[in-house]
C-alpha cells in the first residue's frame, strides 16, 4: 500500500536563500545531497531513501532492503518511469543527473557506452524548499528536522579574504590541441552530412576545492537559468546552467530553451553593447542558432500534440555570467497518457546546443574527435515529481570532481564557417564563468 511522506512544516532561516542552501550542504546532516535552484527557489534534497540507477543494460531501484533490477531494451527512460511507479511513497520527488552518454542509449548506439552509470536519481530523506518567503521542510524523522532547522537558523559565515578565488590557467595541457580538433570538425562538416557539432575540452584543476564555497561565490556573479550543487555516490558538481534541456509542468506543458551564438560579457557596457550588436547580425552565429531551433522544433513536434508546438521566443539575448547568448524557446503540449514527462526528455536529450546537427552525425564526430566519455558534462541535472512535472538543467559552466580529479569543461558550436582561434577563445570565455570564482578548501581545521 502506498505510504505518505511526512507533512511539510515551515522554519525560519538566516541570510539569503542561497546562503541557507549552501549552509545545508556544508553543515547539514547528509553526506549526499542535491541543491537545485529553479525560478527563485532553492531545493535541498538530502540523504537517500531510495536510489535508481541506469547502466548500459539494466535499470535498478534500491529501496530499503529491496532491490528491483530489470533489463531495458529500446528505451531506458521507459524503464525509469516504470520503476519510479513502484515507489511505495505518494507525492514523491526525485533528484539526480543524466550523463551525456544517455544519448547513445536513446539512439540505440550501445557500442558508445562504457560501464559508467547513465542516470542516477535519489528519493531524498529530507527536502527543503527555500524562497524569500521562508523555508518549507519535509523530513523523514524529527532528528533530521531538528538538525536542518539548526543549520537554517545559524548565522552565515562571512566571505573572507582567505576564500579569495583561485587563478586557473585555461591554456591547453601539453599534447592537446583544441584548435586542431576544430579543424577536423570543419573538414568533416564540409565533407559529410554533419552541419554542426559542439566540441569540448577539459581543463584540470590542481587545487583541492571547497565546492559549497565555490558554488556560493559563483552564483553571486552568475545569472543562470538554473544552478545546482550535488554530491552523490562520489560524484560532485557545482554549476550555473545557461539553459534548460526541457521543462514539463504537471499538466503536460513542455518547453525547451536552445541557446546558441555567443559573445563575451565583461561588464564594460559600451563594449558589451557592441558585441551584442555584432552577435545579432553575425551570419555564422545566426546560422548556428537557427539550425538549433529547427532541431528543437522537430523534436518537440515528434512528441507533442499535433498543432500545439510554438516558437515562444526567438533570438533574444540572454546574459549568462561572462558571456551573452542568442536564445529561443520552443514549447508544446504533451498528449494525455501514462508515460509521464519522459517522452519529452527522450525527444530533446541531449540538448542540441551541446551535441550538434544532425545529432547522430554529431555523436560520431564527438566520439572520434574528443578524448573519452563526457560523463555529466552536457548531460542534465534533473528533478522529477510524481505529479508528472520534470525540470532538467543542461550541465554546462560546471566544475566537476570525482575521486581525486577535479576539472572544468567547456565547448563551442562548430559549423562550416568556424575559425579555430575564435572557437578556442569562446571556450575560454565560458570557462571564465566558473574559473574566476573557484575557492580552495581551507586547511585550518577551525574553519570547517
Amino acid at each position: 500500500m502506498p505510504t505518505a511522506l511526512p507533512s511539510r512544516v515551515r522554519a525560519p532561516y538566516v541570510g539569503t536563500p542561497l546562503q541557507a542552501a549552501v549552509r545545508l550542504a556544508e553543515n547539514g546532516p547528509h553526506d549526499q545531497y542535491v541543491i537545485y535552484e529553479q525560478e527563485g527557489a532553492w531545493w535541498y534534497a538530502g540523504g537517500v531513501r531510495a536510489s535508481l540507477e541506469v547502466d548500459r543494460d539494466h535499470a535498478t531501484l534500491d529501496h530499503r532492503d529491496e532491490r528491483i533490477r530489470v533489463p531495458w531494451q529500446d528505451d531506458p527512460l521507459a524503464a525509469v518511469h516504470d520503476l519510479l511507479a513502484k515507489l511505495p511513497q505518494q507525492d514523491w520527488r526525485v533528484y539526480g543527473w543524466a550523463a551525456f552518454e544517455l544519448s547513445y542509449a536513446l539512439a540505440g548506439e550501445k557500442e558508445g557506452l562504457g560501464t559508467a552509470p547513465l542516470i542516477r536519481l535519489v528519493l531524498p530523506c529530507s527536502e527543503v524548499r527555500i524562497t524569500s518567503d521562508g523555508a518549507e521542510l519535509r523530513c523523514a524523522d524529527e532528528a533530521d528536522a531538528a538538525a536542518i532547522g539548526a543549520v537554517l537558523g545559524a548565522e552565515p559565515k562571512p566571505f573572507t579574504a582567505e576564500r579569495a578565488p583561485l587563478d586557473i590557467d585555461l591554456a591547453e595541457p601539453p599534447g592537446e590541441s583544441y584548435q586542431e580538433a576544430v579543424k577536423q570538425a570543419v573538414a568533416a562538416i564540409r565533407d559529410g552530412d554533419l552541419q554542426k557539432v559542439i566540441l569540448s575540452r577539459a581543463v584540470p584543476v590542481a587545487a583541492e576545492l571547497d565546492f559549497p564555497a565555490s558554488y556560493l561565490a559563483g552564483r553571486m556573479v552568475n545569472s543562470p537559468a538554473r544552478s545546482f550543487l550535488l554530491r552523490l555516490e562520489g560524484v560532485e558538481a557545482a554549476g550555473f546552467s545557461p539553459e534548460t534541456v526541457v521543462e514539463v509542468t504537471a499538466d503536460g506543458r513542455a518547453s525547451t530553451q536552445p541557446l546558441a551564438g555567443t559573445r563575451a560579457l565583461t561588464g564594460d557596457e559600451t563594449a558589451d553593447t557592441a558585441r551584442r550588436t555584432d552577435l545579432l547580425v553575425d551570419p555564422k552565429e545566426i546560422y548556428e542558432h537557427a539550425i538549433s531551433v529547427q532541431v528543437a522544433w522537430d523534436e518537440m513536434t515528434s512528441v507533442c500534440a499535433e498543432g500545439s508546438v510554438r516558437v515562444e521566443e526567438f533570438m533574444t539575448i540572454k546574459e549568462r555570467g561572462s558571456v551573452q547568448h542568442l536564445a529561443s524557446r520552443v514549447g508544446g503540449q504533451l498528449p494525455h497518457g501514462d508515460s509521464g514527462p519522459w517522452p519529452a526528455l527522450a525527444a530533446v536529450f541531449p540538448a542540441v546546443t551541446a551535441s550538434g546537427v544532425p545529432k547522430a552525425a554529431a555523436y560520431r564526430a564527438i566520439r572520434e574527435i574528443e578524448r573519452g566519455p563526457r560523463g555529466l558534462y552536457s548531460g542534465a541535472v534533473l528533478t522529477v515529481g510524481s505529479d508528472g512535472s520534470l525540470d532538467a538543467a543542461l550541465i554546462l559552466r560546471t566544475v566537476f570532481r570525482e575521486q581525486s580529479d577535479t576539472w572544468l569543461r567547456a565547448g563551442a558550436g562548430i559549423v562550416g564557417q568556424s575559425t579555430p582561434e575564435r572557437e578556442f577563445e569562446e571556450t575560454c570565455e565560458k570557462l571564465r564563468s566558473v574559473s574566476r570564482t573557484l575557492v580552495e578548501k581551507r586547511t585550518d581545521p577551525q574553519s570547517a
